[in-house]
């Protein structure tokens, strides 16, 4: 697997449709768990971002799902998909033992981005 940085991430992500950004998340999580992490209670709503000609979701949401999409990005290049799913829906330490989901949700950017990087700085010390 290709480790990716922050800003290689970052970078593809914000070049990316944001069709295309739901759309990825929506086959890494599910449109369910999409929905929760962009601040949304339809969970039909991710389906309908994903679609090329769908709508576009508002601006919190937007950034939401970019800041998913890059942090995802970055756990997956380094251990995989079935790892990087049960990092995004497991409680984390850093996180006072919320998912990065709720993280997320709640606009603790920050927050999620020192998580990803103590997980991913430990993931060689095992």
């Amino acid at each position: 697997m290709t480790t990716l940085t922050r800003n290689q991430t970052h970078g593809r992500t914000a070049r990316m449709d944001i069709h295309q950004v739901v759309r990825e998340l929506n086959d890494a999580l599910g449109p369910t768990l999409v929905a929760a992490l962009s601040g949304i209670r339809d969970r039909k709503q991710p389906s309908r971002w994903s679609s090329p000609t769908g709508p576009v979701p508002g601006p919190a949401s937007q950034q939401r799902l970019q800041l998913a999409h890059s942090e995802w990005t970055r756990v997956k290049s380094q251990e995989g998909d079935h790892v990087a799913r049960s990092f995004f829906i497991g409680g984390n330490p850093m996180l006072g033992e919320d998912t990065p989901i709720t993280a997320i949700r709640e606009d603790r950017g920050a927050d999620l981005v020192a998580a990803v990087d103590a997980f991913l700085e430990g993931s060689g010390s095992w």
